[in-house]
């Protein structure tokens, strides 16, 4: 027992002597040399396997200076390092659950013919992307600048990457934790989203919305006329952040809802007048505003009166139209139609008349 202990204790020492040295993957050519580097993702586990022969005496895995497993003997208190094999040609052990703090060079220890030698593998410990910092939902006023922050870890460092959500908007706009847009413009207003990748796990994606505000603009604003009587309409459609309040004005006088005949309804982007029964007092300038917290613009739009088509003379064209006859080619007139015969008796009397003038 004793000397086991002793063995165990100089593998120690050799393993952190050759540490402090160069750094070595077997102890000699002729020795069979541990794994290669081993790559797990954070929350897997990690096998690692030191293959031995008929020589070795002893076997030991150690962390660093961490003695883990003498032969079958655990000498450390984490439950999540586990022994798998101790065989006469490999001694692995597992390390379940591995975190980042397990990556890693560890260390397989051998004594033959009562030298010990050692064979090193490093433990590498991958971690998907995680998004830590964001910057909040934004408004600025259109001109402002901004600057976007977009902080993520992983093993390896994950690429950020933030790009425009709009239709307008093609690939990315910054290949950056940090995002600078001066002079910002209406266009730019929407959502950014910043995307966090190193090829460990599906990309990590977090989205900011950006709100530009600016000034109410008119895009559309028409003039009609209606008759006396009928159902008229002005609409006024504005584009504003915030929406747009719209006011109606004839002649400096404002109009609201619920006035007699007239009725007043705004949305978010365009406003509506409307006028049940229209009068000739209704004919005239009215002036839509639209206005928010940056500014108010308007447009004169004008009710003016047109004449109502009259029915008579609708009947009239219609009924001149149907008794017209049809001249066109292969057109058969009816010969027992009075109106015919008329107009060829009109037609023979000026070669009755020239007939008889010839003979005196």
């Amino acid at each position: 027992m004793h000397r086991s202990i002793s063995w165990v204790i100089f593998a120690g020492l050799a393993a952190l002597f050759l540490f402090q040295g160069v750094p070595v993957r077997s102890g000699d050519a002729a020795f069979p040399k541990a794994m290669d580097n081993v790559t797990v993702r954070q929350g897997e586990s990690a096998t690692l396997r030191c293959s031995v022969d008929n020589r070795v005496t002893r076997v030991a895995w150690l962390n660093r200076s961490s003695i883990l497993y003498a032969g079958n003997d655990k000498w450390c208190l984490d439950p999540r390092v586990v022994l798998l094999s101790n065989t006469k040609t490999e001694y692995s052990i597992q390390i379940q659950d591995v975190d980042v703090y397990d990556e890693g060079p560890y260390t397989c220890s051998v004594q033959t013919d009562n030298h010990p030698k050692t064979s090193r593998v490093h433990l590498i410990v991958q971690v998907s992307p995680k998004i830590v910092e964001i910057s909040s939902d934004i408004s600025i006023n259109e001109g402002g600048n901004i600057s976007l922050t977009c902080i993520a870890t992983g093993r390896p460092d994950p690429t950020i990457t933030w790009r425009h959500i709009s239709p307008k908007a093609v690939g990315f706009v910054s290949e950056d934790e940090y995002l600078e847009i001066t002079g910002i413009t209406r266009e730019q207003s929407g959502e950014y989203e910043c995307s966090a990748s190193n090829d460990v796990a599906a990309p990590v994606i977090r989205r900011v919305k950006v709100t530009v505000n600016y000034p109410p603009y008119i895009s559309d604003a028409k003039s009609i006329g209606v008759p006396v009587g009928q159902k008229g309409i002005l609409q006024c459609e504005a584009s504003a952040v915030p929406a747009a309040e719209f006011q109606w004005y004839k002649d400096d006088k404002r109009l609201v809802e619920g006035q007699k005949g007239v009725k007043v309804e705004s949305k978010a982007f365009f406003s509506r007048l409307t006028f049940f029964n229209v009068s000739e007092q209704d004919y005239g300038n009215y002036t839509c505003v639209a206005s928010n917290k940056l500014g108010n613009t308007n447009v004169s739009i004008i009710l003016y009166e047109i004449s109502e088509p009259k029915s008579s003379t609708l009947f009239q064209e219609e009924t001149t139209t149907a008794l017209t006859p049809w001249k066109g080619p292969g057109a058969v007139h009816d010969g027992n139609n009075g109106t015919s015969r008329r107009a060829g008796c009109i037609g023979l009397l000026p070669l009755l008349l020239l007939h008889l003038l010839l003979k005196f």
